[in-house]
């Protein structure tokens, strides 16, 4: 048991998958996951293992922000042995030729956030997923007849910025659209030896100014989720 997850030793599979909402984790796992068992309520940050095709997966709420998320995948890597850690998350796009509900694979994650530069006494670092993963998810997608766009993503620390057009500095340099926790996975991930991929569904446009219901960003994204639990099964620990 941690300071912030509340499960015995060994309740927690070595493949976890990462929504920010906790009602999204127990959607994952009442929908996918076989003999799904609740291991965690803390601070109503649900968690769950079950199976997925005969693979243990566990599925844990990391709540919004860098901070938040960070604490969950420091907890869940070093109290709990986690080995495989998919974020599946929402993001705003920041490129005209993203849609809504677009599938996006962040092989790497700016950041405005200086959580990661503090750890390198104020010099940059580049957060960046696993290989193995990236290569797994893009096959699987390929397979399931998924279109996905890949490239670098932004992790950003405010959602209520005072200078709500500075996205726009972003996206002229290719910057496919904005979230705020992969970057401080792909860090945490890289600290400790493990596997992390961050997987997003696009919740809204900051271009188009669309966007989808709270209730949407819960229920409906399903093809990340499974494109997230393919890949999680079919690699190595």
């Amino acid at each position: 048991m941690s300071i912030h997850i509340g499960a015995p030793e060994g309740a927690i599979a070595p493949r976890v998958l990462l929504p920010g909402d906790p009602l999204r984790a127990r959607f994952i796992a009442e929908k996918y996951l076989d003999n799904a068992v609740c291991y965690n309520e803390v601070r109503g940050m649900y968690g769950y293992t079950g199976t997925y095709k005969g693979v243990a997966v566990s599925v844990q709420g990391t709540g919004m922000g860098m901070p938040s998320h960070s604490i969950y995948v420091h907890e869940l890597i070093n109290s709990y042995g986690a080995k495989t850690l998919i974020r599946v998350g929402s993001c705003g796009a920041i490129q005209p030729e993203v849609k809504l509900r677009d599938l996006i694979l962040a092989l790497s994650a700016s950041t405005n956030s200086s959580m990661v530069s503090r750890r390198f006494e104020g010099m940059n670092f580049a957060p960046t997923a696993d290989w193995e993963l990236i290569a797994k998810a893009s096959a699987s997608a390929s397979e399931l007849g998924m279109d996905i766009k890949a490239g670098n993503i932004l992790s950003s620390d405010e959602f209520y910025g005072d200078k709500p057009e500075s996205w726009k500095i972003w996206a002229k340099y290719g910057v496919l659209a904005i979230e705020m926790e992969a970057a401080a996975l792909y860090t945490l991930a890289s600290r400790f030896g493990v596997k992390a991929l961050c997987l997003l569904t696009v919740s809204d446009s900051l271009v188009s100014r669309e966007e989808t219901t709270s209730q949407e960003r819960e229920k409906t994204f399903t093809r990340m989720m499974e494109l997230a639990l393919e890949t999680a099964i079919g690699t190595g620990i």
